[in-house]
Order: C-alpha cells, then structure tokens, then sequence
C-alpha cells in the first residue's frame, strides 16, 4: 500500500518527467518495438542506478554527490535514490538515439515512402552508439546545472555536492559518469540486440517520423531546461548552454535537409 502512495505521490510531484517517458514510450514503440524498447529503457535505468548508487558512496562514475533525501516519504526511493532520477536516463538516452540515427542511416526513398534505412547493421553500430553517448552527456551540460538549483524551481533541492565545482557547481566527473553510463547501457543493448535477440522484427524498414518525434523530444528536454535556467534568472547558464548546442542544431538542420529532399536518396 505504501508503494502505491509513494509512486502515485512521484507521478504528481514529478509530472514532467513521466510526460517525457511516456512520450519517449511511444516513439520507441514506433520505431523499435515494444521488446527492443523495454530493453533498451531497462539496461539504461539499471546501469543509471547501479552507477548512481555507486557514486552516491565511493564517488564513482558520476565524483561524489549526495542526495537529500527532502522528499524521502513523499516519492519514491530505492535505496537512497530517487526512483524518478535514475528513470530519466533512459528517455534522456533514447532521445540522444534518434538524434544520433539521423546522421549515420542512409536517406531512402520507397514507392511513397520517403526517409531514412532503418538498416539492422547501422542502428547499432559503432558510430550510432558513439554519437548517442556524446549527445546524452551534452544535455546534461544543460541538466545537472539548473537541476543543482532546484530548490529555486519545482524540482526542489534534491542533490549536492559537497564542495563548490568549476562548471555552475557541478563538478567535471559528473559529465564523465554521463559518458560511461550512457556507454556501458549501450554496450549492453548492443549485445542484446546482436545476440540473442537479433532475430526479433523491428515495426517498418523505412523510419521517417519516428525519428522526427524523437528529435522533436531531444530539443523539447532542451528548451523545457533552458526554459528553466532563464525563468530562474540564470543568463549566463542560459546563454553557455544555448551555445553549446548551436552547432549541433546547425549540423542537424542541415543532415535533415539533405535527408528530406536530396536526389541521390536511394531508390527502392
């Protein structure tokens, strides 16, 4: 019974954040498929959890940071985490993989049907899972910041660190811990995927707006953070994550075009 409250309580102090996973949900389940999405969505979260647990106690991945524990009885934990905090990984991961697809599948065009491979080698090759990890730990150079500052916003003052770090007060090996945690789940999918699992189908061969769902959640957790570091009166934050990814949108701007309209698209 009591988790049951303590869950009912997390969905309503944390609504957000299960308007991204359902979101997230869907478009997995477009794209890959209800297996190969819960796959995918339960390496990462448990990855992120081990990881955070880990790091909540000797320091490793992420450097050593503490949780409060302010909303302990009032959503729900495992342990000394968050539920909703280890969660968000995997839609932030997943987000990162559709970015990522667009720049390695090949543009196609089918009868009607007009948008990139879905091909089984390339979806989790080398470059895809590399991409994906580099994009995962760029938003969090958006996230962790104004997430340090929650007790000025909904979130609420639920982490720290104990000293004062050089980037907005969150310390380079948090970003580091990023990258290892979006690598190791998916190192771990990969092998799922590739191995004893290679042999479930996927929804469609051609992907089109399945992707562009999943590029429009990567920059709707963007613009949500942004959105947050300005309404907090934190310019500069604002501003330094704001460059950050200008060159990233300019590149997938223009993949995107050409993926939409040019002429050397194969024929199928």
């Amino acid at each position: 019974m009591e988790f049951i409250f303590l869950f009912t309580n997390t969905l309503i102090l944390r609504p957000y954040v299960f308007v991204f996973l359902a979101v997230s949900l869907y478009i997995g389940q477009q794209l890959l498929g209800w297996r190969r999405t819960g796959r995918l969505f339960g390496v990462t979260w448990a990855t992120a959890f081990i990881c955070e647990y880990a790091s909540t106690r000797i320091g490793i991945p992420f450097g050593k940071y503490f949780y409060t524990e302010a909303t302990q009885g009032h959503e729900l934990y495992i342990s000394n985490i968050p539920f909703m905090d280890s969660l968000s990984f995997s839609f932030l991961l997943f987000a990162s993989y559709c970015v990522a697809l667009i720049f390695v599948l090949p543009p196609v065009k089918r009868a009607k049907q007009h948008g990139w491979l879905f091909d089984p080698a390339l979806r989790t090759a080398w470059p895809v899972m590399g991409l994906t990890v580099v994009l995962f730990t760029f938003l969090d150079v958006v996230i962790d910041p104004v997430a340090l500052q929650g007790e000025r916003w909904f979130l609420g003052k639920i982490y720290g660190y104990p000293e004062k770090a050089v980037y907005f007060g969150v310390p380079l090996a948090n970003f580091a811990g990023w990258f290892i945690v979006g690598f190791l789940s998916l190192l771990g999918y990969r092998w799922v995927e590739r191995g004893p699992y290679a042999s479930d189908p996927i929804p469609r061969e051609v992907v089109k707006w399945e992707l562009l769902l999943g590029i429009g959640l990567y920059y709707g957790i963007l613009t949500f953070n942004l959105g947050v570091t300005f309404w907090i009166g934190e310019v500069l934050m604002g501003i330094v994550g704001y460059f950050i990814f200008s060159p990233l949108t300019a590149a997938l701007l223009v993949t995107l075009w050409r993926g939409l309209s040019s002429s050397k698209a194969q024929e199928f």
